[in-house]
């Protein structure tokens, strides 16, 4: 991590956090497999190959860094559950007068996303 913690004043994640992340298989076959779907932490767990723990682990540090994002759903007996979507659209890694410089796009929904997504949920 570097002096200003895992993200800086501008809401990105610092470049350490983010290629400590990338670098790791759990955490890029949750962005890969969520950037297609929403799922759930148990089903992230089939697909990776990985334990529960692990997958949340990775879950908890992708969230801190804005990279994967919550969602809750109903199911159909009336209960709740958490899905988790990838919230990346682009990494750009800049080298600068000597300093890099991460910058993080996210797939920030409009409002119509965001009520289609609640619309299907429901």
């Amino acid at each position: 991590m570097g002096p200003s913690g895992p993200t800086d004043v501008s809401g990105d994640p610092d470049l350490e956090t983010v290629a400590g992340l990338l670098d790791d298989e759990y955490a890029r076959a949750i962005l890969t497999a969520t950037s297609r779907t929403p799922m759930s932490a148990k089903r992230l767990s089939e697909q990776c190959g990985a334990s529960k723990p692990t997958i949340y682990r990775r879950i908890e540090r992708l969230e801190e860094v804005g990279l994967l994002v919550e969602r809750t759903r109903p199911d159909p007996d009336g209960h709740h559950y958490s899905v988790y979507a990838a919230n990346l659209r682009r990494l750009t890694v800049e080298l600068v007068d000597g300093e890099f410089h991460l910058r993080v796009e996210r797939r920030d929904e409009d409002a119509a996303d965001r009520l289609t997504s609640m619309w299907e949920e429901l």
